[in-house]
């Protein structure tokens, strides 16, 4: 009996690391919605390339409650969900410019690869956002609009970081840098709740963002909170993003061209028939994506429709 119960326990020792060992599953945004937990997504695909960006206008809030910048925390999610390519366009860019500086003067030793051309085009640029704040010492209430990409009723309407009652209402923009349209708008709220019932789970542990140069989101009660509300946010935009198409640039509308010299759009490819009309310099054209060697098929502002050779424009600027 005695050998039976210890080989029981053997096989219950064995079942539990074995199941302990296995890999846990990536979860979408949607299914961790589902879920009801605080847990950053982990996407199958990416996106595009994404810049973080503050508001350009407004209180900055944060600071007031002794956190980050919410732009640091928003690129943790990015950066551990992979659902995009982050691009920097703050600290880190304006040294790069420096070293391309350096280079384009000569400084650099040779072979370094510095040059133009090289740079990563950023997709969408997303800004973290919040309406008002509550500042608990006084218990006043000051408006901080919200700055950058929202603002008018919208801004007004969202909510806003209540030090007392211990809540927080956010926003996430997107826009399309090649259209300007906003792409996704998503809020998120947090609360104490999140955080005393255990909710965000491992979230703010060494693994999570206390390891992630965001201390104070994971060591403060309302950092925690505010963390929690962007979270949320991030999880509505990243839903989003899986009904919009995969490719942004291939997806938007091609760039102009300007005409450089007198030509004629052609009726074909091949140049035989007559013309369709003269072109002028100066003359903005829109090719449609179709190409057949140097000829390039193209609208003009009046809707006509022929082939140019490339040879006669260049990228509008």
């Amino acid at each position: 009996m005695r050998k039976h119960r210890n080989i029981v326990c053997m096989l219950i020792v064995v079942i539990t690391l074995t199941v302990a060992a296995m890999p846990v599953a990536a979860k979408s945004a949607k299914e961790i919605r589902a879920q009801k937990v605080a847990e950053i997504p982990t996407c199958s695909k990416k996106y595009g390339a994404i810049v973080v960006e503050e508001p350009n206008e407004g209180t900055n809030w944060w600071t007031g409650a002794k956190l980050p910048a919410p732009s640091t925390l928003v690129k943790v999610y990015v950066r551990k969900s992979g659902c995009f390519d982050l691009i920097d366009r703050s600290a880190g860019f304006s040294v790069a410019q420096r070293e391309r500086e350096l280079a384009a003067g000569g400084q650099l030793r040779g072979q370094s690869n510095i040059g133009g051309g090289q740079m990563r085009a950023a997709d969408y640029v997303m800004v973290p956002e919040l309406a008002s704040q509550n500042e608990n010492a006084g218990g006043r209430r000051w408006a901080a609009v919200a700055g950058g990409l929202i603002g008018g009723s919208v801004g007004a309407g969202i909510g806003m970081l209540d030090t007392k009652k211990k809540t927080a209402d956010v926003v996430l923009s997107v826009v399309d840098v090649r259209t300007t349209e906003y792409v996704a708008m998503t809020e998120g709220h947090g609360e104490k709740k999140d955080v005393s019932w255990g909710v965000a789970g491992g979230m703010f542990g060494s693994g999570g963002l206390a390891g992630a140069g965001v201390g104070s989101y994971a060591n403060t009660e309302i950092g925690q909170i505010v963390a929690i509300a962007y979270l949320n946010a991030y999880l509505d935009m990243v839903a989003q993003f899986e009904d919009l198409p995969e490719s942004a640039s291939a997806n938007s509308e091609t760039q102009t061209v300007t005409v450089t010299r007198p030509a004629r759009m052609l009726a074909n490819p091949q140049g035989t028939g007559d013309a369709v009309r003269d072109l002028e310099v100066g003359m903005l054209l829109y090719p449609t994506g179709n190409k057949e060697n140097q000829m390039w098929e193209v609208e003009d502002e009046l809707g006509n429709l022929g082939w140019v050779s490339s040879n006669m424009f260049q990228l509008a600027r």
